[in-house]
């Protein structure tokens, strides 16, 4: 591809997911685009580092290959997407029961059978349920009544015993809350993605996915460490004080903070914090790809990784992530270690922890009523995209980037 030119049309300030695919869609309408990033790296939120030879993702993340706009945008065989198992682990106090797609893992089925995991009215509803979200258009999930989770599931016939079993302790680890109070169209939109697509990581890390995107980029429109200071009615100020022009547009793909700061009076939601710790393990204390989660909200979740994705961890070692609400607190990484022996079945002692990453903005808050896309024109020749204005997954983060682009070349009158 074309290397860019000197003279710019368009900046956009961020190389996370949603600035790359809203670069992305101008450079192929015809617009010359510089995207300035602060860090080092592409990804924002979306990275991963090395540490001590271990793959170490910022908070734990997935890919979903059902997801349009990644399919639209990516070579998903390139990424080396190493799937988990199609279902999830739930440890109760009379042991671990596994949640699968029967129509993926026939032989799970016994898990769901009456007086272990569901009963009767909770088979009805789950079928009910998968079918309409997997099956009908997505207009019909979008144009949805919007209102909790808890009270959609409720209304769908669910027991509260299989909510708190179930849906609860696998939904808190995907909303980032564990009352259930997340928009249900979201939450349909969410299962219907899942039903009708694969939980991946790629071999190398999630980085591997925003490292693919600026890939198709033309040569220099990313102009990594490069911080912004500020917006002018010509383009944008470095700390340095140097200018970075742009003929006609800039828009804004930052996190919620830088976002706040160079558009003042921007509408931003409040966001969800998350902590991931990363404990090595001398060998895999389950030995498959498979999520697991317990209903005592001890953590949200918690796998091996390196049984997902063999490239996160050195060969004689294995890399356990576990997550939690809130921050990394005085004490929590033991309190979680013990819970970990326990859902695990295994002496913990052994394990040293690797690092722990906080995400201060890992998702927005999506409390009905819950728009799933909101405009990204803020004022003249002003855009922001990102999850806060739109769902807050990468699909809605492409997608928010992709909208950004339509919206200008529409101002443009491209």
């Amino acid at each position: 591809m074309p290397t860019i030119r000197d003279t710019t049309d368009v900046l956009v300030i961020g190389a996370g997911v949603a600035g790359l695919a809203c670069a992305r869609d101008l450079c192929t309408a015809g617009l010359t685009v510089r995207v300035l990033e602060a860090s080092d790296e592409v990804g924002g939120r979306m990275r991963s580092d090395r540490v001590d030879g271990f793959v170490v993702d910022r908070g734990f993340q997935v890919f979903n290959t059902a997801y349009p706009q990644a399919r639209r945008r990516l070579a998903l065989r390139e990424l080396r997407l190493r799937p988990f198992t199609p279902g999830v682990l739930i440890h109760t106090g009379s042991g671990t029961l596994r949640f699968a797609d029967p129509s993926r893992r026939p032989r799970a089925l016994h898990d769901l059978l009456p007086g272990r995991l569901a009963g009767p009215r909770d088979l009805l509803a789950l079928g009910v349920l998968s079918a309409r979200d997997m099956l009908a258009p997505v207009r019909f999930v979008k144009r949805g009544e919007d209102r909790t989770t808890r009270t959609a599931l409720a209304a769908a016939g669910f027991s509260d015993d299989f909510v708190e079993r179930f849906f609860r302790p696998f939904l808190s680890g995907v909303f980032l809350e564990d009352g259930l109070e997340t928009s249900s169209r979201f939450f349909h939109l969410v299962w219907r993605s899942m039903l009708r697509g694969s939980l991946c990581l790629p071999d190398t890390g999630i980085g591997a996915v925003p490292r693919a995107l600026a890939a198709g980029l033309p040569r220099g429109v990313v102009r990594l460490e490069t911080p912004v200071e500020r917006l002018t009615d010509d383009g944008a100020v470095t700390p340095g004080g140097d200018e970075v022009p742009a003929r006609a547009v800039v828009v804004v793909a930052t996190g919620p903070g830088p976002a706040a700061a160079l558009l003042p009076g921007l509408d931003l939601p409040a966001y969800r914090v998350v902590t991931t710790y990363y404990h090595v393990a001398p060998r895999s204390p389950l030995g498959e790809p498979t999520l697991l989660v317990e209903p005592r909200r001890r953590f949200l979740n918690t796998c091996v990784v390196s049984d997902v994705a063999p490239g996160y961890a050195p060969r004689g070692s294995a890399l356990v992530a576990t997550s939690v609400l809130g921050e990394d607190t005085e004490g929590r990484e033991a309190t979680v270690r013990a819970a970990l022996g326990e859902v695990y079945g295994t002496d913990t002692g052994g394990w040293s922890m690797l690092t722990a990453r906080t995400i201060q903005a890992a998702l927005p808050v999506m409390t009905p009523p819950q728009p799933l896309s909101r405009t990204t024109r803020i004022g003249p020749g002003r855009y922001a995209c990102g999850d806060h204005r739109a769902t807050g997954s990468v699909q809605g983060a492409l997608a928010s980037g992709a909208r950004a682009a339509r919206e200008a070349l529409r101002d443009l009158g491209r």
